[in-house]
């Protein structure tokens, strides 16, 4: 198993930021994203200090394709490069080792 290097974890760790401003700036998304994650508006902040909760915000994006591609447009990423950053943030890509 190969374990992300630390700047793989803070490129993954930005770019869920950069996804969750994304989400924030439109009171529609918001309002989706928060009743999807039976968050309210003021626990965000306390929310977003735990473990996996950036990589639930990436996987959130993965579960609808307009909204996916709306973000990586936004941000100059390929669809994909979001779902890599959401495994990292999960735990890292796990590769099999063959012998």
């Amino acid at each position: 198993m190969s374990k992300p290097s630390s700047g793989a974890r803070e490129s993954a760790e930005t770019l869920a930021v950069q996804a969750l401003n994304f989400i924030a700036k439109d009171p529609v998304r918001l309002a989706r994203f928060l009743a999807l994650s039976g968050l309210d508006a003021a626990s965000i902040r306390a929310a977003a200090a735990e473990s996996g909760f950036l990589a639930g915000v990436l996987a959130h994006l993965g579960e609808d394709e307009p909204l996916l591609r709306a973000f990586a447009a936004d941000a100059a990423v390929a669809p994909a490069e979001v779902d890599r950053a959401r495994r990292i943030l999960a735990g890292g890509d796990w590769q099999r080792e063959m012998p």
